[in-house]
This record gives structure tokens, sequence and C-alpha cells, in this order.
């Protein structure tokens, strides 16, 4: 399918995805990189290429499942580029009622026979007509036979992930997580802290006015969900630093540090970028307190910084530093800790589907050690009586409650309570206790851990 400017989108699509195989650039960036690329494009032509691209990511293991169903050569022995063809071509077939079949496998033989591979356009152009013939006949995995199997394939999700939390939280709460992940995410944002009442109202009838339909959240009064998110950065009152844009879950570890702390001075982020909760912090505390965040390297404290001065935020400091490497300037200074920690990212997988392939069981241990190595250098920073407030992006509770517990068991740290920072919805006898592990499908948020401790003496 070609644009009025000559562009075919399905080979754009096509090149995001092989470029995505190779896994060295998430697929969100890649596809962002090429919407802007492309940005003159029409809005139907660059909503047809993200569809597609996050459609085929998301759905991977179904479409393989299916393809495989009509192929004497599984997919994953097929070269990379007809692979992804087919991948196209099923997605469109299966997911997309405004495609023709007839287009999308006519579309991909044209893609093959244009990339050289004239002698596997009729194998394309078979596989698909077949599965366009009999994608109402179906055969999927037996769900009470191979719940396993079943579970990966409806959902789309690694067999291994799936066993894994089967056995964390049993198969009704898995199937909920996995549906969950599969549902549109809109972009939440958090309006500034320092806008009137006044000021809110005018803000939310001018992103009504424009398009955007910003829906309450139900947990913080101040979060807000967009309904048409394409170029937020256009927005009314992003440029004058009106709103952020945070998931709500992100929002809620700020609103625990500092609730978890009776007087805050001084707050610390230690792993900071993009910078949603080291900003968010220092709005709250304007006036009264500073904070500092950190991160590894000038790229991403760049980000930092961006969010800073859009914000117009005059007490919010910014250093390169890595986290793993001891402060000894930093010794018991900081009111409050916040340790958002690099994590296997599970929880974001609605938002970035490309994760879930490149996650590995072996990965899991190695980012639960390099969190270890960061808390050990966290736990020195904070004051006797102060807070550290740890917090991942995923569902492992490897990386979650185990982490939280062996944190408790060896520095003089006891876990509090988190219901003074969350909303009623999300209190039980776990927030009570110091921790909370959000989950799609269950909660209104991406998946989102976290745990508050108070440093004794």
């Amino acid at each position: 399918m070609k644009t009025e400017s000559g562009i075919n989108t399905r080979a754009l699509v096509l090149d995001i995805l092989l470029e995505m195989e190779k896994g060295q650039e998430y697929g969100s960036l890649l596809l962002k990189n090429v919407l802007d690329k492309y940005d003159y494009l029409e809005s139907r032509d660059k909503a047809f290429i993200k569809r597609l691209t996050e459609g085929v990511t998301e759905r991977r293991i179904q479409l393989d499942y299916v393809l495989g169903r009509f192929s004497k050569t599984p997919p994953a022995k097929c070269k990379p580029l007809i692979r992804n063809l087919l991948r196209m071509g099923a997605y469109q077939i299966l997911f997309m009622d405004n495609v023709p079949d007839s287009a999308a496998c006519n579309e991909a033989v044209k893609l093959a026979e244009k990339r050289h591979f004239q002698q596997l356009k009729g194998f394309v152009n078979g596989v698909l007509r077949s599965l366009s013939r009999e994608k109402e006949k179906l055969v999927w995995p037996d769900k009470k036979k191979e719940p396993v199997l079943w579970l990966s394939v409806m959902y789309s999700m690694p067999e291994w992930i799936v066993r894994m939390w089967l056995a964390d939280y049993g198969p009704e709460t898995t199937e909920k997580i996995l549906a969950g992940l599969l549902e549109p995410r809109p972009v939440t944002i958090r309006l500034a802290e320092r806008l009137t009442e006044e000021e809110r109202k005018e803000l939310l009838a001018r992103l009504e006015e424009c398009g955007a339909s910003p829906a309450a959240h139900p947990y913080l009064p101040y979060a807000y969900m967009l309904q048409k998110s394409d170029g937020v950065a256009s927005l009314p009152g992003f440029a004058q630093g009106m709103f952020a844009v945070q998931d709500v879950s992100s929002m809620l570890v700020t609103e625990c540090a500092l609730d978890a702390a009776q007087k805050t001075d001084f707050l610390l982020d230690i792993c900071a970028a993009p910078g949603g909760k080291a900003v968010h912090a220092a709005e709250r505390l304007a006036g009264r307190g500073r904070v500092e965040a950190r991160d590894i390297s000038e790229s991403k404290t760049g980000l930092i910084l961006e969010n800073a001065r859009r914000m117009g935020l005059s007490n919010l400091e910014i250093k390169v530093w890595d986290a793993t490497v001891p402060d000894e300037k930093m010794k018991g200074a900081a009111d409050v800790v916040l340790a958002d920690l690099p994590c296997s990212g599970l929880g974001v997988i609605g938002r970035k589907a490309d994760i879930k392939y490149r996650v590995t069981p072996e990965s899991l241990q190695e980012v639960a050690a390099l969190q270890r190595r960061i808390l050990t250098n966290a736990a020195e920073y904070v004051k006797p009586g102060g807070t550290l407030v740890y917090s991942t992006c995923t569902i492992n509770k490897e990386e979650n409650e185990r982490q939280a517990a062996w944190f408790a068991d060896n520095f003089p740290f006891s876990l509090r309570s988190l219901d003074g920072g969350l909303p009623e919805a999300l209190k039980n006898k776990e927030s009570k206790a110091g921790m909370c592990q959000l989950l799609p499908g269950i909660h209104k948020t991406d998946g989102f851990f976290i745990a508050a401790f108070v440093r004794e003496g």
C-alpha cells in the first residue's frame, strides 16, 4: 500500500520488524524514529504503520502458531524477511477487519518480489491464501490438556513466563494479567502541582477541544487518561509545563515516598531518568525541600533536564552518577531515597511488547543481582529515621517481594505501611505491611511494585 507521496507503508513496517529481530533496539524506539522521519504522512497512514508494527510484535507467538498450521516450513526456520512478511499478512487477515484479505496477500507477495525473493513469492501467497480460507476453522491448543501452551498461544506470551506467573499467582490471576497486557494502554498525564483549580479546568477544556478527550483516573485526582494521544508534545499546555506524561503507578511512588517521611528537606532519586518521579517530587517539595536526580549517562540525565526545564523547576539538581558506585559524600544525607531500579520490565509489556522476547530466565537472575548491588549503596544514603522507597516496573517476585524481604533482613531498615500514599482501592494487608504489587488486568496501571522502608535509629 503506497501513500499519496509514494511511500510503501508495509515496507516501512517490514523494515522495523527486521531491525527489531536483531535485538539491538526496542521496537517502540524504532517505531518512533520511523514515525518522526515520516511525520508528513497522513494520520491514517501513520496509524496503519503503528497498528501493524505493534500488532505483529504483540501477537508474534500466536501468529507463528497459526502460520505453522499452514506452512510445511515453521516460521522459525524461514528467512527473516519471509517470516516477517507472513506475520504481517497473518495479522492483517486475523485482526484488521478494515484490510481486505486479498490486499494483505497481494501486498506481501509484491514485497517478497521487490526484496529479491521471487522464488518464494508462491510460498508466501499459498500460506496466506490458505489462512484466509480457513481462518474461521482454526484449531487452538486444548485449554484443559495443555493449559500452559493454551495461555502462551492465546495471549502470545513465552511459556516460561506463563509458568512463572502460574506458580506465583495461579491460573485465574495469570490469565487476567495476560489479558490486561493485550489491552490498549492509554497515555496518562499528571497535571502540574502549581495549577489552580480554575487553570486545571481550563486546561482540561482545551484538551477536550483538540480531541484528546481526557478522562479522570480513578486512583489520583490529578491524573487523567488521554483517549487520543498522538503528538502529545503538540497538545495545549505541554510546552508550558502544565502537565507531564507519567503512568499512575509511577505517580504512586512519589505519593508513598513523601507520605512516608514526616519531613523532607532532601530527596535523592538514584536512577531517575527520564525523570517522572523526580520532577513530581520536586513539584511537591517546591518552597520547602530539594531533589537530586541521578542517572548513569549524560544522555539519560539530559532527559531529566528537559522535563525539569519544561516544568519550570528550580529545586531539582541533576547529576551523572553510576548507582553501582558508592558515593561516600552522600552517606546519611537524604531524608528520602527513591530507588526505582533497572528491572526485567515485565510489567510494561503492554507498552513495549518486545520485552517478552528479549528477557530470559538468566537475565532475571542477573538483574536481581544488579538491584542488590545498588540497594546496598542506596541504604547508606538514608538518614536515621529516613525512608527508602524501592520500586520496579516488573511482575517477578524474585525482583520484587523477595528482594524487599532480602533488604529488610540484611540492612537496618524495617518495612512500613504504604497505606498513607495509596488510594482506598489499592489498600490491603500487603500494602499495610509495606509492599504493593500492581497487576495489569486487575489494577488500572502498568505492572509495578512498590515497597517502603524506614531506617532504624
